[in-house]
């Protein structure tokens, strides 16, 4: 297949993107376990957060329209008690997240003002309001929290706690099957034989679905065999949402698993315009996706990242399928444009106070040291040249992944 005929990276997604159900199924946990997973379905406001009108402050709660600057201190108000109303020409001592007296209007803080016994010397005027925090001033009985499809952060548990909610409907986790392909594979911390290989991939890819909140219910080596490969791949469909391998799709006599894909079951979608990552496939094998990615390993984190992820993201309801990235002058250049889409291992540098990209000298597909050097992906389009400060697209590492 002539270059010029590679799918295009929009066409690829759009294909792979319509073959990517959302999860379905639920599971409710406790408020403590939820960071990282995705919410299933809407959360309202049960109650209004918070509850009640509180003070911003430690200091006096007092109505602002008392034209006298000297007061008597009636009351004393800390945090989780009940008061009364103010008496009227009082003030009340009161502490930052306490309920403000009904009657109150305004709160001064302490350090305006001077206190003598029981009366108090307001050294400034009160203002209607100030340093009160209204009831349901953060959310509102009603209104949406959090929508579904929303991927739960140290934030969102701590806004789901200021509602009261200790139980959560999220998703279940979308579950993967990892293949990776190769005789020569070994584990790590095995004496590698003549033509042996550490198994690279198998630890990129747990990393990665590990980020992204994704269970891996199978994850071993494939034989390079054609039955085996068939064997193995039909054993995954039955066990997994979604089946990722690495190797075993370009054109070699052992790659099997694109020859089992188009011979016994669906092949959609092979080789795309992009660098690395050209032989990427896309098929079914029972009904069940397969995203066969490249063996170098680059190629496999760059294709995870900017087709595994939004596919992932997809299935879990989620709107940002692959985040904006930023527009950042380059501190290189590229005299040979591609007909491929190129994606970069590079980091942000401070060249004269502005913030530029810089990238790694070595791009081969094989150099997975690049992407620890790096702190994300420059993206260079199809017949594009870069002139030093040129503009690029950046998408850090840790957008692609979150």
């Amino acid at each position: 297949m002539p270059e010029q005929q590679l799918t295009t990276l929009e066409t690829a997604l759009e294909l792979i993107l319509e073959h990517a159900p959302r999860i379905q199924t639920v599971e409710a946990l406790p408020l403590s376990d939820c960071l990282g997973r995705v919410l299933a379905r809407d959360q309202e406001v049960p109650a209004d957060v918070p509850p009640t009108d509180n003070s911003a402050v430690d200091g006096y709660a007092l109505d602002h329209e008392t034209e006298a600057t000297t007061l008597p201190v009636s009351d004393r108000i800390p945090a989780g008690s009940s008061p009364g109303p103010l008496k009227p020409g009082t003030a009340a001592r009161i502490f930052t997240g306490s309920p403000v007296p009904r009657g109150a209007t305004a709160v001064v803080m302490q350090e305006k003002v001077e206190r003598e016994g029981d009366r108090i010397r307001l050294l400034a005027a009160a203002s209607a309001g100030q340093n009160i925090r209204r009831q349901g001033q953060d959310l509102k009985r009603g209104a949406l929290a959090l929508a579904g499809g929303t991927r739960i952060r140290p934030q969102e548990m701590g806004l789901l706690a200021s509602m009261g909610v200790d139980t959560v409907t999220v998703q279940k986790r979308l579950r993967v099957a990892v293949l990776t392909s190769g005789d020569e594979l070994v584990e790590p911390g095995t004496t590698l034989a003549p033509g042996q290989i550490y198994n690279t991939n198998r630890y990129t890819l747990l990393g990665l679905l590990s980020q992204a909140d994704c269970e891996v219910v199978l994850c071993h080596t494939l034989a390079d065999t054609r039955q085996a490969t068939r064997e193995s791949l039909e054993d995954a469909a039955a066990r997994a949402d979604v089946i990722i391998t690495s190797g075993g799709v370009s054109v070699g006599e052992e790659d099997h698993i694109r020859a089992v894909l188009e011979e016994n079951h669906q092949l959609r979608l092979w080789r795309l315009a992009i660098k690395p990552g050209k032989p990427l496939a896309f098929g079914e094998v029972a009904g069940t996706p397969v995203l066969g990615l490249p063996g170098n390993p680059a190629a496999v984190l760059v294709t995870f990242l900017m087709v595994v992820m939004p596919y992932i993201r997809k299935c879990q309801g989620r709107e940002d399928l692959l985040p904006v990235g930023e527009w950042l002058p380059a501190s290189f250049g590229i005299e040979s444009a591609s007909v491929r889409r190129e994606f970069l291992r590079v980091r942000k540098v401070e060249v004269d106070n502005t913030v530029q990209i810089e990238s790694y000298p070595n791009q081969s597909s094989g150099m997975l040291s690049s992407a620890c050097w790096a702190s994300g992906i420059a993206v260079v389009p199809e017949n594009t040249r870069i002139q030093p400060g040129d503009p690029v697209r950046y998408f850090d590492f840790t957008q692609l992944v979150g």
